[in-house]
């Protein structure tokens, strides 16, 4: 069994008090990492997993309320965890938003929100945790994008716009940060269970989306965080300025028909 190795190294998470980023936060810990969670809005749930965590693996952890698209905002955050972890060597850029609205119908300031956050947000932390990373010998930069940065969706073209963009900005962000030895890497889910859209799922039909994903199921928030640790550790060490994706072949099955003829001594 590979052991994920992440002893003394600090971490923050962005958006990491709910869903897809506190389960990241307890699996970096888990791995050994001190955790800084940022929340923009539910300080108590942040509160609640920094003490989950403290008890379970006996890690550091901090909390700080920022809004990533925010630059003042994210530099207070940056010298708390300064203050509080001493540094900073993975950040994993996984505060996100969406909404469903016809392009024709969508106002400039929705659209807006949804790059400033998705796509600013990001772009703001990689730059703080850069120059501390330079200074200290390198580090990793995580981006949780989407299948959207690919898969183009009716009533998200904000959104897969957005996450389009963070793709193409984590290969960019590669090149520039490589000669610090700061890694890059964009890890891009499909369909994921949460808290949040667990009942949406439901209400649409979870069968549809398992007769959909090749795999048969649909995601859990587990499987993108042993993929977020993987890729922070050393064991991703040559992996740079890359693309995971997380889907179960999802966005792979355009084609849905099956026109192959029936196997022969199956």
């Amino acid at each position: 069994m590979i052991e994920i190795d992440l002893k003394d190294k600090r971490v923050l998470v962005t958006g990491g008090s709910q869903g897809i980023g506190a389960d990241i936060c307890r699996k970096m810990a888990a791995c050994g990492a001190d955790v800084f969670i940022n929340y923009n809005r539910n300080g108590q749930k942040a509160e609640e997993l920094a003490r989950e965590i403290e008890a379970a693996y006996n890690v550091k952890t901090g909390i700080a309320g920022a809004d990533v698209s925010d630059s003042a905002q994210v530099k207070a955050m940056f010298l708390k965890m300064d203050k509080e972890l001493g540094g900073i060597d993975i950040l994993v850029n996984n505060a996100g938003i969406e909404n469903v609205v016809h392009v024709l119908d969508m106002e400039e300031d929705v659209w807006d929100k949804i790059m400033n956050v998705n796509l600013k947000g990001p772009f703001l932390c990689s730059k703080e945790a850069g120059k501390r990373m330079e200074k200290t010998g390198g580090g990793v930069i995580i981006n949780i994008s989407s299948i959207h940065d690919t898969v183009p969706r009716k009533g998200l073209i904000h959104y897969c716009s957005a996450k389009g963009g963070l793709k193409m900005f984590s290969k960019c962000l590669s090149l520039e940060l490589a000669e610090s030895n700061i890694r890059v890497v964009s890890i891009a889910p499909g369909a994921i269970t949460t808290e949040m859209n667990r009942e949406e799922i439901a209400e649409f039909g979870k069968e549809k989306f398992e007769n959909w994903i090749p795999q048969g199921r649909i995601g859990n928030v587990g499987d993108v965080a042993h993929t977020v640790a993987f890729m922070a550790s050393e064991l991703g060490d040559y992996v740079n300025g890359t693309d995971i994706y997380i889907d179960g072949a999802y966005m792979n099955h355009t084609i849905q028909y099956d026109p192959r003829p029936e196997r022969k001594n199956k």
